[in-house]
This record gives C-alpha cells, sequence and structure tokens, in this order.
C-alpha cells in the first residue's frame, strides 16, 4: 500500500508539473502591481549596519584600465535547485572559493557532507554570489526543524526524506520540482496564506548574502578581490526563460530580493529597481543581466512592451529597460547564446561558428517562430527564433531605435558560469567537475539524454559545458571602479580561457596603431572602446576604422583568428550579419587530436590589426564587435571519454557526440548611428 502511494503521488507530482509549466497563466497587471508594492517590498534601499563604507585606495590603479576576470552567475545551496542536487556550498564558501580556497562538492555522506575536494588553482578578480529570490525563504523554512513547515509533505520531499518510486538520477529533479509544482504561486502549507512566512525569512535569508559579499570584499590597499550583492531573478513564461542576475553596485540595497513571484514581468522588475533602489536617496545603484536568452522560444529580445500603448510610452519603457539593462549573458553551461544559423529573418554570410555549444544539436529540424513567439524553450521543445539569440537582438535594436528613438537592445556582452556548485570560475574543460552537484562523476556526466516522466523535459548532462567568464577593462579592482565599467559596457566575456581582447572605434585612427606600445592610450584618444557608440561622422567622410587585438591566456591554448562581426537591419525587415576574417591564421591549419587531445598546427600568442569597413554605408545603422577564435581544442566530454578507466561509457564511441571546439572570446560591440551627436 505505501508503495502505491507513493506512486500515485509521483504521478500527481509529475502531472501536476506539467500542467503548471504548460497552462495558460492570466495576468492581471494591477494586481501584480499591488502585490508587488505590498508592504514587504515597498521599502527603500539601506545600508546594513554591518557594512563598511571606507577602504584603502589601490595601490594598482591604472589610468589606461586593466583586465579582470569574475562572475556574476553563481549559484550555492542557498538556491533550492542546488540545494536539492546536494551542493551545500553557502555563499561565503562561494567567495572562499573564488579566491583561491576549496569547498566540499556531493556526493554527501551519511551526515549530509560533500566527500569531493575542489580547490580553485585559478582566483577570480571579483565575483557575486547570485542566488534565486524565489523560494529563497521557502527552501530555508524546509531546512529549520523549528518551524511547522518542517513535517510538510512538500518539505519533506525537497530534503529527501520522502523519496519517490523514480529513479537515483530522477530524484534530484523531484526534490528540486516539490517547488517548481507552485508556477507563480507560493505553497500556502509551507508559506501561510498570505506568503508572508517565506516572505519574511527570505529577508533573513538575504541578509546572510549580504554579510558574505561583505567579508569577502578586500577594502586593503591590495584590492586582491570584489565582491558584489546579488540575486537572479528567475521568471519563467511557458517554459520560456526570461531570468536575470540583479547585481547592486554597493551595500546600500532592498530589504528584500523582488522575485517573479510579485514581479511576473520584467517591466515590473526594472520599475521596483528604479523606485526603491535608483531612486532611493542613499547611494544604490544596480544593473540587470538577462541570460540564457537561448531558452527563451523569442521571448528575451521580441520587439515589445507591454501595457505601452503610445509612441511615447513604448520610448519610456524602451529606455527605462536600456537603463537597467546594459548588458547580456552571450554564454554559460546551458550553452550559447550569440547565434544560430539558418533562422527566419536573417540572411547575411554563413557563420558555421554558430554552431558552436547548442543545447538543440544544429542538425536538429525545428520549426522557426517567424515573428511569433514560442513555449517550451526551457523543454529544449518548440520553435526556435531568431529573437532567442544575443546577435540579433543588438540587430533589432537598430531598428528599435530608428522606430523609438531608443535602443532597449544596446547590451554589452559578456560570459558566466552558471555554477550550482558555488565554484564560480571553474570553467576549465580539462577539468570539468560539473556543475550541478548530479552530475558528480564523469559517467553522469556522459549521458547523452534521459527522459524525466511525464514527457515534461528531456535531461541531457552532455548537452551543457563547463560555462564562461566574464571580463571587464576597469582602473582597479573596486566596486566602483568595475561596476562603474559594466554600466559603460567596456566588458568582454569567454567561454573559459581567460583571453584578453582590446576594441576600439574610430574615424582617424592611425595605421600604425598595432607597432607601438601605446595602444590602449591611442585608442581612447582616437576613438572609442568597447560598448560605445561611435561619436559623429566627420565631415570629411569616410568609413569607421577599428583596432582589434588579443592576448592567448596564458595557461591556455594558441589563437587563431580575429573577427568582426557585423549586423544592419536592412530596408526589407532582413537582418544581414557579416563576419570578417581580419587577423590570424586560416581555418585548418591547425587541429587537434581526437586520440590523445594533442593540439598541432600553427597559432598565435597575440594578435592584432587596423580594420576598416569595406562595406559601410553611412546612411544605415550597423553593429560591430570582435570575436576571437582559439585553435581548436578537446571538448570536455573528449577529455573525460579518455580519462575514464575500463569500460568506457556508451556515448564515448557515438558518432554525434562533440568531440572537439574552439574556445573564444566576444567583446561589447561599437554602433554606429547615422544621427549620432543628437540627444535621443
Amino acid at each position: 500500500m505505501k508503495r502505491f502511494l507513493l506512486l500515485v503521488l509521483g504521478a500527481g507530482l509529475i502531472a501536476l508539473l506539467g500542467y503548471q509549466l504548460t497552462k495558460p497563466e492570466p495576468l492581471d497587471p494591477d494586481i501584480r502591481r499591488q502585490t508587488m508594492r505590498a508592504e514587504y517590498y515597498a521599502s527603500a534601499a539601506r545600508r546594513p549596519e554591518f557594512a563598511s563604507q571606507q577602504r584603502e585606495p589601490c595601490a594598482d590603479h591604472r589610468p589606461e584600465r586593466q583586465p579582470l576576470f569574475g562572475g556574476l552567475h553563481v549559484h550555492t545551496g542557498y538556491s533550492t535547485d542546488a540545494y536539492a542536487f546536494d551542493t551545500r556550498v553557502s555563499p561565503a564558501e562561494a567567495y572562499r572559493y573564488a579566491r583561491g580556497g576549496s569547498v566540499l562538492l556531493p556526493p554527501l555522506n551519511a551526515d549530509g557532507v560533500g566527500t569531493r575536494l575542489l580547490r580553485n588553482e585559478r582566483p577570480l578578480d571579483f565575483m557575486a554570489v547570485t542566488d534565486h529570490a524565489e523560494y529563497m525563504g521557502e527552501g530555508s523554512l524546509c531546512l529549520d526543524p523549528a518551524h511547522k513547515a518542517h513535517s510538510t509533505m512538500v518539505c519533506k520531499v525537497y530534503r529527501g526524506d520522502l523519496r519517490l518510486p523514480v529513479s537515483d538520477i530522477m530524484q534530484p529533479l523531484i526534490r528540486m520540482l516539490s517547488f517548481i509544482i507552485y508556477g507563480k504561486e507560493r505553497p500556502t502549507s509551507v508559506c501561510g496564506a498570505d506568503g508572508s512566512d517565506c516572505i519574511e525569512r527570505s529577508g533573513e535569508v538575504w541578509q546572510d548574502i549580504q554579510r558574505a559579499a561583505e567579508s569577502a570584499y578586500d577594502r586593503s590597499s591590495e584590492c586582491g578581490f570584489t565582491s558584489f550583492v546579488g540575486y537572479e531573478y528567475s521568471l519563467a513564461e511557458k517554459s520560456s526563460n526570461l531570468h536575470r542576475n540583479v547585481i547592486f553596485a554597493n551595500s546600500a540595497v532592498p530589504p528584500l530580493p523582488l522575485s517573479s513571484k510579485e514581479a511576473p514581468e520584467p517591466s515590473l522588475l526594472w520599475q521596483w529597481l528604479q523606485d526603491y533602489c535608483l531612486d532611493s536617496g542613499v547611494g544604490c545603484d544596480v544593473l540587470a543581466i538577462p541570460h540564457n536568452s537561448n531558452w527563451s522560444s523569442g521571448r528575451m529580445f521580441f520587439p515589445e512592451y507591454p501595457g505601452a500603448e503610445t509612441l511615447e510610452q513604448k520610448r519610456a519603457a524602451a529606455a527605462l529597460r536600456k537603463r537597467l539593462e546594459p548588458l547580456v549573458e552571450v554564454m554559460q553551461v546551458k550553452g550559447d547564446s550569440e547565434c544560430r544559423r539558418g533562422l527566419y529573418g536573417v540572411t547575411g554570410a554563413v557563420d558555421e561558428q554558430c554552431d558552436f555549444e547548442k543545447l538543440r544539436a544544429p542538425s536538429e529540424i525545428v520549426e522557426d517562430c517567424k515573428d511569433s513567439k514560442g513555449e517550451g524553450g526551457m523543454m529544449l521543445k518548440g520553435c526556435q527564433s531568431r529573437f532567442s539569440y544575443t546577435r540579433y537582438g543588438l540587430i533589432q535594436g537598430l531598428a528599435e531605435r530608428d522606430t523609438l528613438g531608443v535602443n532597449p537592445f544596446e547590451y554589452g556582452l559578456i560570459a558566466a558560469s552558471d555554477s550550482h556548485n558555488g565554484t564560480g570560475g571553474d570553467v576549465d574543460e580539462r577539468k570539468y567537475d560539473g556543475a550541478h552537484g548530479m552530475d558528480s562523476t564523469p559517467e553522469k556526466r556522459l549521458i547523452k539524454e534521459y527522459d524525466v516522466p511525464g514527457g515534461i523535459a528531456t535531461g541531457s548532462p552532455l548537452r551543457y559545458n563547463p560555462g564562461g567568464i566574464a571580463g571587464v577593462w576597469a582602473e582597479e579592482n573596486s566596486r566602483e571602479s568595475i561596476f562603474a565599467a559594466l554600466k559603460r559596457r567596456e566588458t568582454f566575456g569567454s567561454s573559459g580561457p581567460r583571453i584578453v581582447p582590446r576594441f576600439f572605434g574610430g574615424w582617424q585612427i592611425d595605421e600604425s596603431i598595432c607597432s607601438g606600445e601605446d595602444l590602449a592610450q591611442q585608442g581612447y584618444s582616437e576613438g572609442v572602446p568597447m560598448g560605445s557608440v561611435l561619436p559623429e561622422r566627420p565631415a570629411s567622410g569616410g568609413a569607421p576604422q577599428f583596432v582589434l587585438s588579443a592576448l592567448r591566456d596564458s595557461e591556455g591554448n594558441l589563437l587563431q583568428r580575429l573577427q568582426v562581426i557585423k549586423g544592419v537591419m536592412r530596408d526589407d525587415g532582413q537582418m544581414e550579419e557579416r563576419i570578417y576574417d581580419v587577423a590570424g591564421h586560416k581555418p585548418g591549419e591547425a587541429s587537434v587530436s581526437v586520440e590523445t587531445c594533442q593540439p598541432s598546427g600553427p597559432g598565435s600568442t597575440s594578435l592584432c590589426a587596423r580594420w576598416q569597413d569595406p562595406d559601410f554605408d553611412p546612411r544605415q545603422a550597423a553593429v560591430y564587435y570582435l570575436r576571437v577564435l582559439e585553435n581548436p581544442s578537446c571538448r570536455w566530454s573528449s577529455w573525460q571519454c579518455l580519462d575514464v578507466e575500463g569500460e568506457k561509457p556508451a556515448v564515448c564511441s557515438d558518432p554525434d557526440l562533440v568531440r572537439t571546439i574552439q574556445e573564444r572570446a566576444w567583446t561589447s560591440p561599437i554602433w554606429y548611428y547615422p544621427d549620432a551627436g543628437k540627444p535621443e
């Protein structure tokens, strides 16, 4: 009878999950706005008593700026999905790891302690712990024996005390789903009828996250590490990803992190951040970073402005988005979001590099969403859309600016890991340790796919990758300097290696700039850096010129090529992409052996070039960014197939296994507008 009841419970849980993920969600903006502005969230930012405002001046301060590497998307055991996957790393421990320390990862022993020691051999310069605001309180209450929620069935499932009749590999997923089945509501058995128990507890957890960031911040003159207070806003619409990481500039933050439960559309998040942070009068500053647009079913960059009817209202909505979202995450463990080949409405060059780290194989035949939004992206289902990819969002932004006078998609680029192990910066293909707790061994990582019961999704650990890393050009390693770099978009992202790219644009850049020792000084004096808009075109005319350079990672592979990616919106509404090989070696001259993972062939430790757009049309707005490609190397899956002793997992002999990749870096774009210099 007990087993029968468990089967019924499991089937009911799975069926309810499927319903919650796919049912239409009626949205009453007025009711939701009232909920969002309830007394719990209608409080301005404040500085906690434990936060210091004093720091020593940094000894290493460089006017021409220096490259700093970090992570702005890292989860700990305070995220309920990470805890369900057996991650027990705390925010304080995650910051310790980022600075060169160690953590204990699953599998857990009988006392619930990790048994796998992982030490960080390459410390980060900066990091933010970004645990999910959703269920932050629920998860904490379920682990509190003194609270009445502890004995509820949902908490028993979450903790793993009640195991459903599914395979061992499915148990962590069921534990995670124990909260997700509630959709946009809160479980009243845990949170109380009005949800207040969970909201109040999330404030306590939020305080602990702030304390961890405060303790980790190096305020000495060494300026060895910078921590930021942050969290993740994890909105999903029709199983389509609309997540954002919210990063605060300093210790002045709102007393609660606003979740998608209270703000079920991004515009409500932006408005709340403006009202209770930017306009709080206590020095609070903040930005939101969308991520995994590849999961968004075309919703992330779809040109729409909910609730705005007039042109002025749309313009105001676009301006608010631009103000709060200067950056976008182009890659992380759940795949690359730069571009995809063969999408409706996109023309121009064939970019084979768009096949890089796709969650849905490039060979998969998928319906195109065309000019509509899809659904099911987070389940690897539904149609594909050009509005799911950063490159096409950047191009759409040109059209939006032409219509509204404001470009809401004027994004700088970064990358991240999205580690759910609390291990920011653990992005080495050769040493990939998994990213979600449950993928704690090579055998578990080398599973091609498994079906989640109920047809909800397909588990695909092999599709994941170690993730990327964020880069900034800042004068010093301090909150003020790094956050300023984030806001002005002088940023870049890497698929893992610490490649150092630079990208300047202007109208009169010296042809010999690469031969001198003052490239940065010349770049700033003769042009503008990545993340900027080109100044007004001079009366003498001519096409814009760019200087692009890159240094290899000292511990990584040789560089192959520097490419300029250009995007324009044609008069017929087609997005046109162009790829220019500017410097380096041709594809095919270097390779890597899949039997030994040993590279061969020519490559460069550094590359630099001055390039002028040969197809420039002064009447046409354009967006340009630099992509740096390394020589081919083994993907993590190839390394681990080689390392597994004895009988190899079946996938190691699968002809569809992706065995090699080309690691890369992307810079923030530089924009050209025909009317540059005029106020927006």
